[in-house]
């Protein structure tokens, strides 16, 4: 709760709540033809969103789907009833999408055949207007001063029926959208930031998802603790192992079988498949219902020769971590800390956090192995060629290309 500044408690903000009655849940054949009928008679863009079931399922596919636009109110669909729903791309024409945190969106959307012809991101205006928070709630506070409850964003969006309560949450975070979209804009145009935008959300508009990780399996919690490459071995085969059950199954890895169990297994190897089954980490009936795939994949790690067991440390082609830079390389640990002071003296001028400028992965890959020619020209064509957006090669590739040459 805020406080003023004799920290008297300033009153709670009024909660924001339906403006129009919930209607039903879109899943038959008509009542997709209605809402299309419908949306196609409304006027301006269009909000949307989608709910996804994150914590419980592997996929990341939409559980439902939320259309609002002037005029033709709010449709809640649900993309499970049907093949897939690009019939509504007829309904929403050229129409501006509105989407907050489209990158969350996008890939879930596009998998059940939408895909936008323009956009506006809300939480990625906030972010160019370098506001303090930017999440829906945070920004409904800011514009509408107004609460939105977001005590439904974790829950299990693949149950069915879905329940009232979560339907109107689902409901609400598309009714804000619209009048969010012309505050922000507002805002953009007066702080000189709308041409900025419109080159990010051009951007969005080819995002297909988040790159694949190499060895994702690194990333399992605690694997920091072992030691041992063969430990490591281990690791990867369960965690191969878990994450083939989870994708036939559905089913969020951590509910098949914990991190902290497959670390546990890893640092003390059962070297029977009886003492597997003993195993502490196998007490709980999900984990045992997959016994024999969890020893096959222990037993393939035991016939594996030396030279085929993963490295302690993850192989990379990019640059090291920074914190080894003064040891490796300290002549680029220079470079890194002037193009750094650089870069956040132009985002504080423009009043833009310093990743939304350009991206820290862009930063490090330029100090560690710079162009061999270094001027503004040069360093503009390789951010352009890692994506950067012309806007922000106009405040960056000058100043940059200074700050690499060596004082």
């Amino acid at each position: 709760m805020t406080t003023t500044p004799d920290e008297t408690p300033a009153p709670p903000l009024p909660r924001l709540g339906l403006r129009e009655p919930l209607t039903p849940v879109v899943d038959t054949d008509d009542a997709l033809a209605r809402a299309c009928a419908e949306i196609s008679l409304g006027e301006g863009p269009i909000a949307l969103d989608a709910e996804r079931a994150s914590g419980y399922r592997y996929s990341q596919r939409a559980y439902l789907v939320q259309v609002r636009r002037e005029g033709s109110g709010t449709w809640l669909i649900d993309p499970i009833a049907f093949p897939d729903l690009s019939v509504l791309n007829d309904a929403f024409g050229d129409a501006e999408w509105i989407l907050h945190a489209a990158t969350q969106d996008l890939p879930c959307l596009a998998e059940v055949g939408l895909r936008p012809a323009s956009l506006f991101d809300t939480e990625l205006a906030g972010r160019l207007l370098n506001l303090p928070r930017v999440g829906l709630a945070a920004l409904v506070e800011h514009y509408l001063g107004m609460s939105l409850a977001k005590e439904f964003s974790a829950a299990d969006w693949s149950t069915r029926p879905l329940p009232d309560p979560w339907l109107e949450y689902a409901a609400l975070d598309v009714e804000v959208l619209l009048e969010l979209r012309a505050a922000v804009k507002a805002d953009l145009a007066a702080a000189g930031k709308d041409g900025w935008a419109r080159e990010e959300f051009e951007a969005l508009l080819s995002f297909t998802g988040p790159p694949r990780r190499h060895e994702p399996w690194r990333r399992t919690s605690g694997i920091h603790k072992l030691r041992s490459r063969r430990a490591l071995a281990v690791v990867r085969a369960l965690w191969e192992a878990r994450d083939a059950i989870a994708a036939d199954r559905d089913v969020t890895p951590g509910r098949i079988l914990p991190d902290a169990s497959i670390v546990a297994l890893s640092t003390n190897v059962p070297t029977t498949l009886s003492a597997l089954r003993d195993d502490p980490t196998m007490r709980r009936r999900g984990p045992r219902r997959f016994l024999d795939e969890w020893w096959d994949a222990i037993e393939s790690v035991q016939a594996l020769a030396d030279d085929e067991l993963p490295t302690t440390g993850q192989r990379s082609d990019g640059p090291p971590p920074p914190r080894a830079w003064a040891d490796k390389d300290p002549a680029a640990a220079d470079r890194l800390s002037r193009v750094r002071a650089v870069v956040s003296q132009i985002a504080e001028d423009h009043d833009l956090p310093a990743e939304n400028l350009i991206g820290p992965a862009f930063v490090r890959a330029l100090a560690w192995q710079p162009p061999a020619v270094l001027d503004a020209s040069t360093i503009a064509e390789d951010l352009r060629s890692r994506g950067s957006r012309e806007w922000q090669i106009e405040l960056v590739a000058a100043p940059i290309a200074a700050a690499l040459v060596d004082p």
